[in-house]
């Protein structure tokens, strides 16, 4: 089932349309605190900090969200993040001072750990229309849309933050005060996403109800009830065989990610000698490249999604690399692509091979779990990158005639290459039934 066909779906199309503004605000919002930060401070290590803000949430905050959703249902969970989400992007912006700024930013990044892992949860349940059963091209494709929505906004986000700037310094609304509609933007893209929510009936089982309906046995019969799953916070994930065979791919990739996202202007400034405009090519060819691979997922046929992750991740490692190594301009634009496309493919396959594996109680632990993986390795690998490129910058070391981001560059890629064999398949009978 392709793009047009998922989209046809009420309900997915509602979801989806719900998030593309939720998440344009989310990016809005983003990029604002880190400009409003660097403003209070006047520091570029307080605008770290801001990375910081999204490590802790996810290493702080993911027990209290696995239990979170193991407790609600999927459409409760998401209703009361969008609300609490609302009311604390009104109050962050409205005292200019740092530690304010950076609690509330904080708490913000901590419901939506709740959010996200009962609304990927849901995604399985409002494409099967009925059915219990439904193809892995499917499914990816509907989590590429998902993706599509989460990272595509980022241009766009940009562009409307610079107009909202353009108008609040036109009308005279000066220093920290100018930030303030970019945050009640934000929380009024909050409030549609609940809207939305809202208007979508059912998102799917309760934790302690089966994924599927009811069907009667017989006249005054049903179906036995599943099994309740057991659930124990955010460590019981970390027991399902399936989460460990797909968290190490999902942590290399956040490594990948989270280098060039610390490494980027520095390595296109001192590296390939060009500007800001340089720098938004790389962005959007790497996020043409996530839609070619969106697109080679779905014509490929006889998909193992643990080999699709590895695949992804193996290439990610060794475009990193290379384009560290080369300093080329013309491989830094094609490895965009490539390094786009192969985060695409790893991170579409990590998420679908958890959505078909598990159900119920399970599913929405092992999706928390995937999350705050993946955010916690983005900002630690960010500032981990960033740091190592600073020290060898104050310390003079040359090594191999290469400026410090492309050694950094180069060795990030190195470890993630090294770190495929990691991914490995779970112990038979662990997930009898689906796919490996």
């Amino acid at each position: 089932m392709g793009l047009k066909e998922q989209l046809n779906r009420r309900d997915f199309r509602r979801l989806m349309i719900g998030q593309t503004i939720s998440v344009l605000g989310d990016w809005m919002g983003t990029l604002a605190l880190m400009y409003l930060v660097l403003e209070l401070s006047g520091s570029t290590t307080a605008v770290g900090g801001v990375l910081v803000l999204r490590l802790l949430p996810s290493a702080l905050g993911a027990p209290l969200a696995a239990r979170v959703v193991t407790r609600w249902r999927r459409r409760d969970v998401m209703l009361t993040s969008d609300l609490i989400r609302v009311g604390m992007a009104v109050l962050l912006p409205l005292l200019p001072w740092l530690g304010w700024v950076y609690f509330w930013a904080f708490a913000i990044e901590v419901v939506s750990l709740c959010f996200l892992p009962a609304r990927d949860a849901a995604i399985p349940f409002l494409i099967e229309d009925g059915e219990k059963e439904h193809e892995t091209g499917t499914l990816e494709v509907a989590n590429g849309i998902t993706m599509a929505t989460s990272y595509g906004m980022i241009p766009v986000a940009a562009g409307a933050l610079g107009l909202v700037l353009w108008f609040s310094d036109t009308v005279g609304w000066g220093g920290h005060w100018r930030y303030v509609i970019v945050f009640w933007v934000n929380a009024l893209t909050y409030l549609v996403s609940y809207f939305v929510v809202r208007s979508i009936p059912d998102l799917g089982p309760g934790p302690e109800e089966p994924e599927g309906p009811e069907e009667p046995e017989g006249p005054g019969e049903r179906r036995p009830t599943a099994e309740k799953e057991p659930s124990g916070g955010f460590v019981a994930a970390l027991r399902l065989p399936v989460v460990r065979a797909v968290l190490p791919g999902m942590a290399l990739v956040a490594l990948g990610l989270g280098a060039l996202f610390s490494l980027g202007v520095e390595f296109v400034r001192n590296v390939l000698d060009a500007g800001p405009i340089g720098f938004g090519l790389l962005v959007m060819l790497f996020g043409i490249g996530a839609l070619i691979g969106l697109i080679v997922l779905r014509r490929r046929k006889g998909k193992n999604l643990l080999a699709q992750v590895r695949l992804g991740t193996a290439t990610q490692g060794v475009v990193i690399a290379v384009m560290g190594g080369l300093g080329s301009t013309a491989w830094a634009y094609l490895g965009a692509v490539l390094f786009g496309a192969s985060a695409a493919a790893a991170l579409i396959g990590g998420i679908t091979y958890l959505q078909e594996s598990l159900e119920g109680d399970r599913r929405n632990l092992a999706l928390t779990a995937f999350h705050a993986v993946l955010r916690f390795g983005l900002a630690l690998a960010a500032l981990v990158s960033g740091l190592v490129a600073d020290l060898l910058n104050r310390s003079h070391v040359i090594l191999f005639g290469l400026e410090p981001s492309q050694v950094v560059l180069v060795g990030s890629g190195a470890v993630v290459l090294a770190g495929t064999l990691l991914i490995r398949r779970p112990p038979a009978g662990a997930i009898a039934g689906h796919p490996q």
